[in-house]
């Protein structure tokens, strides 16, 4: 066996190996670990085409405004197709939306809330944060 063999046998047996551990290397950090925050975070879980999502949408927009120094808020879209939101779909097991995660600032979940609330009761799940 001559080495350009050699070279094409290992190199059919180990780079799939090699592209499989490039792809997968950070599938277990959390992007929300990564972006170290001392506020309490708020993931709010949507869809471009649930009108409930709306109705959650149009809450928020009133009430975040009180909070914007004091609570970190990012929407997220789960059919844009980005990977990160892939990953924090799976972390925090979303089947459902609108879904809304509260982490307090440690990073634990503080709350996780499936379907519409009233805008006083959003809120009063804000005010519990730490």
């Amino acid at each position: 066996m001559n080495k350009k063999t050699l070279i094409i046998i290992l190199a059919i047996l180990f780079l799939p190996l090699f592209v499989y551990w490039g792809l997968t290397y950070n599938q277990n950090a959390s992007p929300v670990a990564e972006a170290s925050s001392d506020k309490p975070q708020i993931y709010k879980f949507s869809s471009s085409m649930c009108l409930e999502c709306k109705e959650v949408e149009k809450i928020f927009k009133e009430i975040m405004p009180k909070y914007e120094d004091k609570v970190d808020y990012k929407e997220i879209i789960v059919d844009s197709g980005k990977d990160m939101n892939h990953s924090l779909i799976k972390k925090y097991g979303i089947k459902l939306v609108p879904t809304v995660i509260m982490l307090n600032t440690d990073g634990s979940v503080a709350s996780k809330t499936v379907g519409a609330k009233s805008k006083e009761e959003f809120e009063n799940c804000i005010k519990e944060l730490h």
